[in-house]
């Protein structure tokens, strides 16, 4: 799950070759991307959008708004993967769960976006939230409910907070230690993911189609990671290994690289 997608639910043209773009997970937004006039026609069209989409692999998500059921229930009966909960927080998580629970999917997974100081300081109940498989930081809403700007600065720690959060609970970590909204940037992009990435992120969301091939491959194992991991997996105790010392931490880590690069120890 390194690149998650974002396509407008009332983009037609947009949804169409969304399929081709090899992300991990295509998200279709009925929230911020479609305008209040076109919500309806984009929910009503969401099984026909889903439909289309798995033509790929690529698994499907539906960023629903706030406190609206039936975007709920419309999401369910397209057949989606996930839903994205915008503006999270504990009272609107259990609300969704409870849509959820009525629609007949309980165990459907929610990522869980962060967007308001008050919530940030509830991030690692909102981690352990039994509906959330994934979180993140909405880098663009938590600044303007700051009163700030959405730099690199000004979203390290927060960003930093929420990561840690998910960790501890165990769930999917997204985002990258800067805004997604400058998608132009790609060699920007490129450094912000390998730092996401060297950081423990899993993934990260994007607004365009240029940033899924460089999410893929900085938030894979790289070949000098897996031959590590697979030198480091053969050995046993604590040993030196090309100037390094490998003992049972070390251990953990190739293991983990191998099963993120779907390796085994023996491939």
């Amino acid at each position: 799950m390194r690149s998650w997608l974002y396509v407008p639910a009332d983009q037609d043209r947009f949804i169409a070759k969304a399929h081709e773009r090899d992300a991990d997970c295509i998200i279709l937004d009925l929230e911020d991307a479609v305008a209040d006039a076109r919500k309806d026609a984009a929910r009503a069209g969401l099984g026909a959008a889903v439909e289309s989409l798995r033509q790929g692999e690529s698994q499907v998500a539906v960023r629903v708004n706030a406190g609206v059921a039936g975007d709920v229930d419309a999401a369910v009966a397209a057949g989606v993967d996930w839903l994205v909960c915008p503006k999270a927080d504990l009272a609107s998580l259990d609300e969704l769960a409870s849509c959820l629970q009525r629609a007949g999917a309980p165990g459907l997974p929610v990522l869980a976006t962060i967007e308001s100081p008050a919530a940030l300081l509830d991030a690692a109940a909102i981690a352990r939230h039994p509906a959330v498989g994934a979180v993140n930081l909405g880098s663009e809403d938590f600044a303007l409910a700051l009163g700030g700007r959405p730099d690199p600065d000004v979203l390290l720690q927060p960003k930093l907070m929420v990561h840690y959060a998910a960790k501890a609970a165990g769930k999917l970590s997204l985002g990258l230690l800067r805004s997604i909204a400058d998608y132009a940037d790609l060699d920007g992009l490129t450094a912000a993911a390998r730092d996401a990435r060297r950081h423990g992120f899993d993934g990260s969301t994007c607004v365009h189609p240029s940033a899924v091939p460089i999410f893929n491959t900085a938030f894979a194992p790289s070949e000098a990671d897996i031959a590590w991991a697979l030198a480091v997996a053969a050995t046993e105790g604590t040993v030196s290994l090309n100037g390094q010392m490998i003992d049972k931490p070390l251990r953990a880590r190739a293991e983990a690289i191998l099963r993120s690069a779907g390796r085994a120890p023996m491939d």
